[in-house]
């Protein structure tokens, strides 16, 4: 039986060393994320900050929203103050003062801020990742709208637009996200009545359900990057995200239809990522290729990430591709019929769920009706 080589090689062993190095050096990075505006996500990134100073952690305050309610007004009086540099027509971050006081923790709100013209960064959110990089560790806020991948899906909803936006790529490097929550009530009378527009309250609050379900979603992400990043410092090839990975393994005689329905429902009740792969065979004759290209097209109506595999070794090369992608399920046909000759050896399907290590291998018959 041939078996996928894991051991792991010096290189691997110098980029992990590389990883966990970079990873102790970088200050720590919490965001609070609220998924409408009033929710309090201030003060409680504020109340964060005083309750860690009060363990006896070296904290200060380098930012805070222009208008801000008499509770994160008392709670900032607690706090030392690094004033933002106002020589550049609009407040930005003193980036130079907080790096020479080099607090252990900076609390900054509003991350998604474009800095004024002159300032050494274009963005607010490129001033944390400068403090990051520096060692200090930074608790800062955002709202769902400035998230520019969900702001397009975010709009649809709301109605209003926004210039400002954050990338998720930086949300996703947080060791922590916490999402500020509150009751339905509570943010329909904040609502109106920071906007001055009168929405029904069964509307937004319809509309608060569904923003909130994408901040969920969002923070769901980034939980699974983070465990993704510690697999990967630790040498763990085999890594398992917060969200199900779906692989569906298609070949011309699969019973793709099946399987790919199968799959995007589950995706969909988890709010999962599906694969589709086909490892290329050599020689595959017309009526077997008309079906694979439809099963193909078939994966791609169903919104799958289709990738076409290569390597003598079909099985090496899916198990390979499901270690690289963090897979959690595998989807794969299976004949019942078997030579006699090859009835001593496993078969290719068994081979993938003996080396399969610990993905579950649901197993999909060539014919017949739903299971």
């Amino acid at each position: 039986m041939t078996g996928v080589d894991r051991r792991p090689s010096p290189e691997k062993f110098l980029r992990q060393a590389e990883l966990e190095e970079r990873h102790e050096r970088r200050g720590k990075l919490k965001i609070f994320l609220g998924y409408a505006s009033g929710v309090g996500k201030s003060y409680r990134m504020l109340d964060e900050g005083r309750r860690r100073k009060e363990r006896g952690q070296d904290v200060v305050m380098a930012a805070a929203q222009h208008t801000v309610s008499e509770d994160v007004e008392e709670l900032i009086e607690r706090l030392e103050v690094i004033p933002p540099r106002m020589d550049l027509g609009a407040p930005a971050l003193d980036v130079a003062g907080i790096r020479k006081r080099h607090p252990s923790v900076c609390l900054i709100d509003g991350l998604a801020y474009n800095n004024p013209p002159g300032s050494r960064n274009p963005y607010r959110w490129q001033d944390v990742e400068e403090l990051l990089r520096n060692g200090i560790s930074v608790i800062t806020s955002i709202n769902l709208q400035y998230v520019a991948e969900r702001q397009e899906q975010v709009e649809a909803i709301r109605g209003r637009v926004v210039k400002e936006s954050v990338p998720l790529a930086f949300l996703l490097t947080a060791d922590e996200i916490e999402i500020v929550d509150a009751p339905p009530e509570y943010c329909v009378d904040r609502a109106n009545s920071r906007t001055g527009v009168r929405v029904a309250p069964e509307e937004l609050s319809r509309q608060l359900s569904e923003l909130r379900e994408i901040a969920l979603l969002l923070a769901a992400e980034v939980v699974d990057h983070q465990l993704e990043e510690y697999l990967h410092r630790n040498g763990v090839e085999q890594h398992y995200g917060a969200n199900e990975r779906i692989l569906v393994c298609l070949t011309p005689r699969s019973n793709a239809a099946l399987m790919i329905r199968r799959a995007r429902r589950q995706a969909e009740r988890f709010h999962g990522e599906l694969y589709a792969v086909y490892v290329e065979q050599p020689d595959l004759e017309d009526e077997d290729r008309k079906t694979l290209d439809l099963n193909l097209a078939l994966s791609r109506e169903a919104r799958a990430q289709v990738h076409v595999l290569h390597g003598e070794d079909p099985v090496g090369a899916i198990l390979k591709f499901a270690g690289e992608q963090g897979v959690t399920q595998i989807f794969v046909g299976h004949s019942q019929r078997t030579r006699w000759w090859n009835s001593w050896r496993p078969n290719p399907v068994e081979r993938l769920i003996l080396e399969s290590d610990g993905i579950d291998v649901r197993i999909f018959p060539h014919s017949g009706g739903a299971m």
